[in-house]
């Protein structure tokens, strides 16, 4: 089953400063049918305008991955962490028992990210931030694992507190990528730029494919693309 989610249908606002898209029920959003995919619980589509952000505000016990589609974040919390996250580099914080932080586009142009809430498989355990560059040719026509708690995580992803990954790919229109979900496991993908088609099925830019029961999905850019895919534990 592949759940096509069009941009156009998901929820959110413009408060001026922030232009938000929710993929699943967040914030002012909310639809019952939409509350999360497996372990999934977020999935915004965030533009930020220059000189504004998040104010200091706190989180806990959820695992959260951003990804910088254009510009940069800059990150503080209370645990004195602080980072400047570009453009195709990812940031993880494991919020744990607790963390405050605020988050700022302190560029002369929009930031435009996706930020992804995945469910901890630990509660209470220390909060954490760590970011690491991911350089686009490294992931030239093959997924690479940006954020992952999976077995077979390399050494260069970030850890995330739970059975699952973020994997980011660019593709030339044409390419494809194969992606193995044995036993059950869950996937979400959302083209970044770009569309591609997944076991055939058009998922045009922006939009989400929520995907279960496939134990082998073949992804093929219809034109050039960028893809990032979370790979989720079977649903208990």
């Amino acid at each position: 089953m592949i759940d096509v989610r069009p941009l156009e249908t998901l929820g959110g606002e413009n408060h001026g400063w922030l232009d938000a898209r929710h993929h699943f029920s967040f914030s002012n959003y909310y639809d019952p049918a939409r509350m999360g995919w497996g372990a999934l619980r977020v999935w915004n589509d965030d533009r930020i305008k220059p000189h504004t952000g998040f104010p200091p505000h706190g989180h806990r016990d959820m695992e959260i991955v951003t990804f910088v589609r254009e510009g940069a974040i800059t990150h503080r919390d209370h645990l004195n962490n602080q980072g400047r996250t570009r453009a195709g580099d990812v940031q993880v914080m494991s919020a744990g028992k607790g963390i405050q932080h605020e988050e700022w586009n302190l560029e002369d142009t929009d930031t435009t990210l996706f930020q992804i809430w995945i469910e901890t498989r630990k509660k209470g355990i220390r909060p954490r931030w760590e970011q690491a560059e991911f350089p686009k040719e490294n992931r030239k026509g093959q997924l690479v694992q940006l954020a992952s708690g999976k077995p077979d995580a390399p050494a260069e992803a970030l850890y995330i507190e739970q059975d699952a990954a973020i994997l980011g790919a660019t593709l030339g229109e044409g390419q494809e990528v194969v992606h193995e979900l044995a036993g059950g496991r869950l996937a979400y993908l959302v083209p970044s730029k770009g569309s591609v088609t997944v076991n055939g099925v058009l998922v045009p830019e922006r939009a989400g494919a929520a995907i279960r029961g496939e134990e082998r999905i073949v992804i093929r850019a219809a034109e050039d693309a960028e893809i990032l895919l979370a790979d989720l534990p079977p649903e208990v």
